[in-house]
């Protein structure tokens, strides 16, 4: 009896279903020169061959290969990181008074407190806004208790 779903062939044409010594093989060989090509560009094999160098000012200088675990981690990382500069952005909204330019503000000591219950990365996620120009406040670093009188202003 036929039936209507028929097995979808491998990419080198070879039946999933069957398990042989040739497939096997080929299946390894395969495993093995594209992990001799990936030792190539590891500067921690003990292969003989020189690792291929990239130099500054390369454009894949200092990241991922492309379509890496390690690209794609990067990646959620950043558009977590986005996430929560958005949300404290909201939440100086929300619980900020606004200045006579119209921009909100809050105390760091008010932020603090009402964030902190939303994440424990206050001070960083602010430095990062204040990098991407969303959020201004005097000094270098705030510390709880010593800057709690700071002023934290929505630039946007």
């Amino acid at each position: 009896m036929e039936t209507k779903d028929a097995a979808k062939p491998c990419e080198d044409g070879a039946d999933p279903g069957d398990v042989s010594v040739k497939g096997l093989t080929q299946s390894w060989l395969k495993w093995s020169s594209d992990h001799q090509e990936y030792q190539k560009h590891n500067p921690f094999s003990n292969n003989e061959a020189p690792a291929v160098q990239l130099q500054k000012g390369q454009q894949s200088y200092g990241r991922p290969p492309e379509g890496s675990k390690t690209e794609q981690r990067g990646q959620d990382a950043h558009s977590h990181v986005s996430r929560e500069v958005q949300e404290l952005c909201q939440v100086i909204r929300e619980i900020g008074e606004s200045q006579e330019d119209g921009r909100a503000a809050v105390q760091f000591g008010t932020l603090f407190e009402h964030y902190v219950s939303i994440s424990n990365k206050v001070v960083g996620v602010l430095l990062r806004a204040r990098r991407q120009g969303l959020v201004h406040f005097e000094g270098e670093m705030l510390w709880q208790g010593r800057d709690d009188q700071v002023l934290i202003s929505l630039l946007s």
